[in-house]
């Protein structure tokens, strides 16, 4: 009784720090302010909803981040942004981002959910295959505008990205600049180049052969030309810039053939960029953690120590 009673003077003792505290609740910042480039037509809205137990975001109106960190005593500097999959018609927000985001939390990494625009809404105006890179670029430049505040180190911030959020990252991995030095808005003069990435079951080749068809009817449309299709096949646009990566992959994949990701790491070791490949005989696609598939959840502890060595 008086251990108990002691416990319990302890916590009142406690309660004004735990008060002061930030709640639950993770912090959802906009990506822009005011109007975002290729803006959307007015009038939409956002959907969500719950699909054989994934939660599905679609029609996404108002781009933003969702930013949820480790305590600050486990904090390792480094941050992710996270880009869900689903064929860039849909996020599978909980399934590929805010699962991913309590694992990297669990090893001391900021994660950075992206809900980003999708070209597949057919409310973009003008240039549609832009839409998502625009806001996979303006995160990374969010994330290091904001690098104090959240004790992110802004030469630690890397991209994510499952499926066609794995397209995205390695687009915006292809397709980056050091920003614009005379921009008005502050965020725009960053970089969003991002030190790392990290590519699960992605779509990389728009290559007919080659790429998941779904991705690409919705980012480029029933008759993309050419040279369009040669930008958004990333693995043309490897140089010697691009950041290291880490891919993973299953033989087995019947949507995204494994070829994506073996085009993407033959490109890389080309250009002598640091990367590593785990391709694994079973695990279809969409596997996400890979919780109680045997082996491929491994694939976690692979990723986790290749981010440790980076």
């Amino acid at each position: 009784m008086k251990s108990t009673l002691a416990l319990l003077l302890a916590f009142g003792a406690m309660s004004p720090l735990f008060a002061g505290m930030p709640g639950p609740n993770p912090l959802v910042v906009p990506l822009w302010t005011g109007e975002p480039p290729q803006p959307q037509a007015a009038g939409g809205t956002e959907e969500r909803a719950q699909e054989e137990g994934i939660l599905w975001v679609r029609h996404v109106q108002t781009p933003a981040v969702e930013v949820r960190l480790p305590a600050r005593g486990n904090a390792t500097g480094r941050a992710v942004v996270v880009c869900p999959g689903g064929g860039y018609g849909g996020l599978a927000y909980d399934w590929e981002g805010t699962d991913m985001a309590g694992w990297l939390n669990g090893h001391g990494i900021a994660a950075i959910i992206l809900k980003y625009r999708l070209p597949a809404d057919g409310d973009v105006a003008r240039q549609k295959w832009l839409v998502p890179l625009l806001d996979a670029q303006r995160a990374i430049r969010l994330t290091r505008a904001h690098a104090a505040e959240w004790k992110i180190d802004p030469a630690k911030v890397g991209l994510m990205g499952f499926s066609a959020g794995g397209h995205l990252a390695a687009t915006a991995g292809t397709h980056f600049d050091a920003g614009d030095p005379a921009a008005p808005d502050p965020v725009d003069r960053l970089s969003s180049r991002p030190d790392f990435l990290i590519l699960v079951y992605p779509v990389i080749s728009m290559q007919p052969a080659v790429t998941h068809g779904g991705s690409r009817q919705n980012l480029l449309g029933p008759n993309p030309p050419a040279e369009l299709v040669d930008r958004y096949s990333n693995e043309l646009q490897v140089t010697t810039a691009t950041p290291p990566t880490f891919l993973v992959h299953a033989e087995d994949d019947e949507l995204v053939p494994v070829r994506n990701s073996l085009l993407f790491y033959d490109a890389l070791l080309a250009h002598r960029v640091p990367a590593e490949l785990h391709v694994y005989p079973h695990g279809g696609h969409g596997f996400s953690l890979a919780l109680n598939k045997g082996r491929l959840q491994d694939w976690t502890q692979l990723c986790a120590r290749w981010l440790a060595e980076l």
